[in-house]
């Protein structure tokens, strides 16, 4: 059971959500005022006639108070079991078709632009039947054309990952980090394998170890060779990127500027682009710099990076999920600043970029919640919003 805090926080929320005053839900459930107070201000758990009560003149239930937001629907999930199903026998491939290399190489490709540009449904559906192929293809090659597959494979598990971690299945991502950290050692290619280290912080954001996390990032970017080449240079600059917003998140400013002055020097040296299926360039450099400032929480660096967001703007031809990373970063920041008009803005560029995305996107529904909280739902489009995105 969640705590008396967070239970009261819900019960608010849904307050607000549903349009209605305080007195209104008492007198339609026959709770008192004062007790209203109390459990809204996590004074006091309500018991179980009471919360019953309070959910039914919210027009929800007791079991989603007690959950908080629900999963939206989507064909994402129906799928889950599919994936699960084509890498329980990643090493024991079963009979079946293999197109050529380059037909494979187009799919992964295509898997990776749904990836990026926030296409989780049709991702998912694409997935499972990639995988299995991949994984036979991989079973039966050898050499150069072994280690061409496994990168591959690589790709398309992290695609995969995308839909699992974002959709709340921590461990089927943890599996397929695994994986594919499996897949990039065949390929024997540093920056694949730093590829796999930088997705792996999922498994350390879920599991709430941030000190870790941004350890295994370290010694991943210390075991790259020199940056002699285009995609080693990325490699490094996306992992001292991904370093620099664990940091701030642990709120080190020391070791995030290390990082972001690491990757200044490395994403300079590349075009902004897809490598290895991380957005790399100078471009997502500067959207990084906002996230550290807003994970830092430090009001004179907030201040800056909301100015420097009125002067400048991510291009069209960034992959739709990192531009919304932005706005979404750029609304957290809005709203530690006290901008919550502004912030609300944000959060609605945001989901014009990329609606899949956003609507799966944590910090977005507690952005959102809290924003309904302040308004005491008198933003009709506000309330819709927060329905649209379940962050209640």
């Amino acid at each position: 059971m969640p705590s008396a805090v967070l239970l009261g926080y819900r019960i608010a929320t849904a307050r607000a959500l549903s349009g209605m005053t305080r007195a209104q839900v008492c007198e339609a459930s026959g709770v008192s005022l004062s007790m209203l107070r109390k459990v809204e201000g996590g004074e006091r758990s309500p018991s179980d006639a009471v919360l019953d009560a309070l959910a039914e003149a919210l027009g929800t239930t007791a079991g989603e108070l007690l959950g908080g937001p629900g999963r939206t629907d989507s064909r994402v999930h129906r799928m889950i079991p599919a994936i699960q199903s084509a890498i329980a026998v990643y090493d024991l491939p079963g009979d079946g078709p293999v197109r050529t290399a380059a037909a494979l190489e187009a799919a992964v490709d295509e898997l990776t632009q749904h990836r990026v540009q926030s296409r989780y449904g049709r991702l998912a559906e694409q997935a499972p039947g990639l995988l299995e192929e991949l994984c036979r293809a991989l079973d039966s090659a050898a050499g150069r054309q072994r280690q061409h597959i496994a990168r591959l494979l690589v790709l398309a598990l992290r695609a995969a990952d995308a839909v699992a971690y974002k959709y709340g299945y921590v461990d089927l991502s943890a599996r397929l980090v695994d994986l594919m950290r499996w897949a990039a050692g065949i390929t024997e290619d540093p920056a694949v394998l730093a590829s796999a280290a930088y997705v792996r912080t999922e498994v350390f954001f879920a599991s709430h170890q941030l000190g870790a996390g941004l350890r295994a990032l370290e010694v991943a970017a210390e075991a790259l060779p020199s940056p002699v080449t285009v995609p080693l240079a990325a490699a490094g600059a996306a992992l001292h990127m991904r370093a620099a917003v664990v940091a701030g998140r642990l709120r080190d400013p020391g070791h995030a500027r290390t990082h972001l002055a690491a990757a200044d020097r490395l994403a300079t040296q590349v075009p902004e682009s897809l490598y290895d299926g991380t957005a790399v360039g100078p471009d997502s450099l500067q959207i990084h710099r906002l996230a550290v400032a807003v994970e830092l929480a430090d009001p004179a660096g907030l201040a800056r990076a909301v100015a420097e967001a009125s002067r400048w703007a991510p291009l069209r031809t960034l992959p739709a999920e990192r531009r919304s990373h932005y706005y979404i970063d750029l609304g957290r920041a809005q709203m530690q600043l006290g901008r919550r008009e502004h912030a609300l803005e944000s959060l609605q560029v945001a989901r014009r970029i990329a609606p899949q995305h956003v609507r799966e996107h944590g910090q977005v529904r507690a952005e959102l919640a809290t924003l309904l909280r302040l308004s005491r739902g008198r933003d009709e489009e506000l309330r819709a919003f927060c329905r649209w995105a379940r962050a209640v």
